[in-house]
């Protein structure tokens, strides 16, 4: 297998090369193009459960598709939003926001890992996924990726809406920003409040104040 990000990175695009009877597995709605024999399985990745979590909860699609290779096989995908892709290996468990996922190799299975303050914020639930296995996550951003290491006893706060993935060993507690004033008229919500070791990775740009923006426009039309 061979893989490579191309125009990248404000509108970046995933090309993988397979080899026969290599395989990936992508978010529904991801792919872009295949070139080659190759047959495509869609399934639910972590079990029905978990696939009917990540759609009440986030409303992410409940179905994966697996791209098997039967000749030299090249694959095209790119997420739904403009930003960047970044690989991750895999030999455990990553932590990966919901809409970040984008594909992976090897043998690797999707779970729920935290979910909730369903019916907190306007913005909805909050949803990360647990992927576990041997080989790697490809995943994607709104904006451009920040890789922040934490050091053993080291801690950082991160608002929710940035996070894109983080190693397993790191220890995490959702919760408000500061106080029930900050909670509603800060403009922050709901934080991440995050303990190394491990690796944090984030995005520079949020969803939510796009939409608001949209919204005002649309509203003064």
């Amino acid at each position: 297998m061979k893989w490579e990000i191309v125009q990248g990175p404000a509108y970046a695009m995933l090309k993988i090369n397979l080899n026969p009877g290599e395989s990936v597995t992508a978010e529904a709605g991801a792919f872009v193009a295949g070139k080659g024999d190759y047959e495509v399985k869609t399934h639910t990745g972590g079990g029905i459960l978990t696939a009917l979590a990540r759609r009440l909860a986030g409303g992410e699609s409940i179905f994966l598709n697996t791209f098997i290779a039967r000749t030299p096989t090249a694959l095209w995908f790119a997420p739904s939003l403009p930003g960047d892709i970044k690989y991750l290996e895999l030999d455990g468990e990553l932590i990966v926001q919901d809409m970040s996922f984008l594909v992976s190799h090897g043998d690797t299975r999707l779970t729920v890992a935290w979910k909730g303050f369903k019916g907190l914020l306007a913005e909805g639930e909050l949803v990360w996924l647990k992927v576990t296995g041997r080989g790697g996550v490809w995943v994607n951003s709104y904006g451009a990726i920040e890789t922040i290491e934490l050091r053993p006893g080291e801690s950082m706060i991160l608002d929710n809406f940035h996070f894109v993935a983080m190693d397993s060993s790191i220890d995490y507690k959702i919760r408000k920003f500061g106080g029930w004033k900050s909670f509603f008229l800060g403009g922050e919500g709901v934080v991440a409040e995050l303990h190394g070791p491990g690796r944090v990775l984030v995005q520079t740009r949020s969803l939510p104040p796009l939409a608001a923006t949209i919204a005002k426009l649309i509203g003064r039309g």
